[in-house]
């Protein structure tokens, strides 16, 4: 900033506290020092910026006055960084999305001991990607990259191309996320009604599900894809007559009425000129997946584990080891530890940089772990027999009734989160798209309605017809993968060794062969 370089002029007063004091001698000659290196080359040219001795600690900085004052920064990058514990639960938070309720379904559809093997190869394969990226800016030489992030390392090395390429699959990723979470609101606010209709009218279940009482019974929703198999279907007796229930139904519809109602809320949030009053509410997604957890563990406790190893014949009920449909799996975790697209701002924040690389890698452990806990548990816990482990569905809340209190608190903390994350998610969005358009992020109110009504339009479609949760976290997670997990990664990565002449062919053989993970992860999703 030209206004506020450094520069040298005879001792002056320093406004701290409102106690005047005298520069110090030192402060004098640091000033001088620094303005002796600013002024050998211009500020486009940092060959001769000055080097990290000269500058002085954060804790030490002064915004100098041409009018002979000193002003003390106080609280600025040197006390705004955060200790490595923080920085790894910030990454553990911002991971921890939707896609966890859908693990247990991915482990089903790869085969247990197989599905285990997939979460902990692709977690370490996107861990490789993401680092690659935190990387990235830091093999660009003789450029000041302190502020940029992955779009603008893409468009150093590959142009206009590049940047357009990480901006459009940012926004496919952003865009995927608000469908996502458009057909899950419908799911929660639908069985939140149920439950308290239920209760209201004193509507009761007959046991046919799985269970002795409301706290342990499990369901298949869906059981008519289960051949020869009816005893999971809800019953319902009412205490009068079907009338007031039968209305009920045909007004509060998952698919037919929920994703219109949501308009009415959703849609007057998107149109916030500002996103800040919703960012205050982020705590609820660390609530939820914290009470999530506990659901997990109450339910594994509750119901048990079965599991039936058959190695030389087959069951109706055995645990199958290896599935045909594991790319299913593998779409799904590409958006499970998805995190590149905003790692470089998240790292920056880190106080010690030095440990940027090990903080990383616990925080992917730490997501991991947290996967794993939850899909073998439901997977272990859902009890076959009497049902069938193909019951298991994408969003695993779906297996439990919607009389069960407990599920009742998750799908009702996760729907007020989710309110106040999806107008976060379209801010996010209008930024990137009214910023690239119109040069702002507030062009306009009609033209950011316009951009509202495209998104929410989409969302409502979906959760209309199609309102499969895995199917569209895998398709959206293995197309973003695709781009910004495997290809830009790997790509800036050989690009900048060969650059450098250094580019070995042991490199581009381990760096192709994640590009073809990637085409192959996307290729998947269409053929099974």
């Amino acid at each position: 900033y030209p206004f506020i370089q450094p520069f040298h002029v005879e001792p002056r007063n320093i406004v701290e506290d409102d106690v005047q004091e005298r520069v110090s001698a030192e402060a004098a000659v640091m000033s001088s020092r620094v303005s002796y290196y600013s002024r050998l080359t211009g500020s486009s040219d940092r060959l001769l910026v000055p080097p990290d001795h000269v500058i002085p600690a954060p804790e030490e900085i002064y915004v100098y006055s041409p009018l002979g004052s000193a002003f003390k920064v106080h609280g600025g990058d040197g006390s705004a960084k955060n200790p490595s514990i923080v920085t790894i639960f910030a990454i553990w938070n911002t991971m921890m999305g939707t896609s966890i309720l859908s693990i247990p379904w991915g482990i089903k559809q790869a085969g247990f001991t197989f599905g285990i093997l997939i979460l902990v190869s692709v977690g370490l394969l996107t861990l490789y990607c993401c680092y690659r990226v935190l990387k990235s800016p830091k093999s660009i030489p003789y450029v000041d990259t302190s502020d940029w992030e992955f779009p603008d390392v893409c468009k150093y090395y590959f142009g206009a191309l590049g940047q357009w390429s990480s901006l459009i699959f940012s926004l496919v990723s952003l865009i995927g996320a608000m469908v996502i979470y458009w057909v899950l609101m419908s799911n929660f606010l639908f069985n939140t009604g149920k439950f308290v209709y239920n209760y209201a009218h004193n509507v009761s279940m007959a046991d046919n599900e799985y269970g002795t009482n409301g706290t342990d019974r499990v369901v298949c929703p869906f059981p008519d894809t289960h051949r020869n198999r009816n005893d999971t279907m809800y019953v319902f007796h009412l205490g009068d007559n079907g009338t007031g229930t039968e209305v009920f139904d045909r007004w509060w519809s998952k698919t037919s009425t929920i994703p219109f109602y949501l308009i009415i809320l959703l849609l007057p949030l998107l149109n916030f000129r500002s996103a800040s009053f919703f960012a205050r509410f982020t705590f609820l997604g660390t609530i939820s997946v914290i009470y999530l957890i506990f659901l997990v563990t109450l339910k594994a406790f509750q119901l048990g584990f079965h599991l039936e190893f058959h190695w030389f014949h087959s069951t109706e009920f055995f645990v199958p080891e290896f599935r045909l449909f594991f790319p299913q799996l593998t779409g799904v975790l590409t958006l499970a530890f998805f995190i590149h697209n905003c790692i470089i701002t998240l790292m920056k924040n880190n106080r010690d940089q030095k440990k940027n690389v090990r903080d990383l890698s616990l925080a992917y452990l730490l997501v991991g772990l947290t996967y794993l806990y939850v899909g073998v548990l439901i997977y272990a816990a859902f009890p076959s027999p009497p049902l069938s482990k193909d019951c298991i569905e994408p969003n695993f809340l779906d297996n439990f009734p919607s009389s069960d209190i407990w599920v009742f608190v998750a799908r009702t903390c996760l729907f007020f989160q989710m309110t106040t994350v999806y107008p976060l998610l379209g801010y996010l969005v209008r930024v990137q798209v009214m910023g690239q358009m119109f040069g702002k992020p507030y062009p306009g109110f009609f033209h950011v309605l316009l951009l509202n009504v495209i998104i929410v339009a989409a969302g409502v479609l979906v959760a209309r017809f199609y309102p499969n949760i895995g199917s569209i976290i895998r398709y959206s997670g293995a197309t973003c993968g695709l781009a910004l997990v495997f290809f830009l990664p790997s790509a800036v990565h050989m690009v900048s060794l060969r650059r450098a002449g250094e580019l070995r062919w042991p490199s581009i053989l381990f760096h192709s062969l994640l590009i073809l993970l990637g085409v192959a992860n996307l290729l998947g999703q269409f053929l099974m």
